[in-house]
């Protein structure tokens, strides 16, 4: 059995950009990196298709940024409030009993 060969995605961009830029037919690429059309077709579609997120991205970047300062802030509440806690623990524990006993 013949092992498949596995291609980076940065691979895949710069043969699919080497197509749409002109600067090699998909006949030349395949003949040069030995890929099959279909692979070249398929990776140049899935290309195309997902093109427009690259401009998402950093929309979505931005709201994920956001939650991040929101949870470390949270974090950081919560810290105080349980050092808070245990020195109260503390305090209280080592005040002898008020009943006499």
């Amino acid at each position: 059995m013949v092992a498949r060969r596995r291609f980076t995605p940065e691979f895949k961009a710069q043969v699919v950009l080497e197509m749409v830029s002109g600067i090699k037919t998909a006949a030349e690429a395949g003949r040069e990196y030995r890929l099959r059309p279909q692979v070249l077709s398929r990776w140049k579609s899935e290309f195309l298709e997902n093109a427009a997120k690259v401009f998402e991205d950093d929309e979505r970047l931005s709201e994920e940024r956001a939650r991040l300062g929101e949870l470390e802030r949270m974090v950081g509440r919560l810290t105080m409030e349980l050092e808070a806690a245990k020195k109260a623990s503390s305090i209280l524990a080592s005040q002898p009993p008020r009943n006499g006993r």
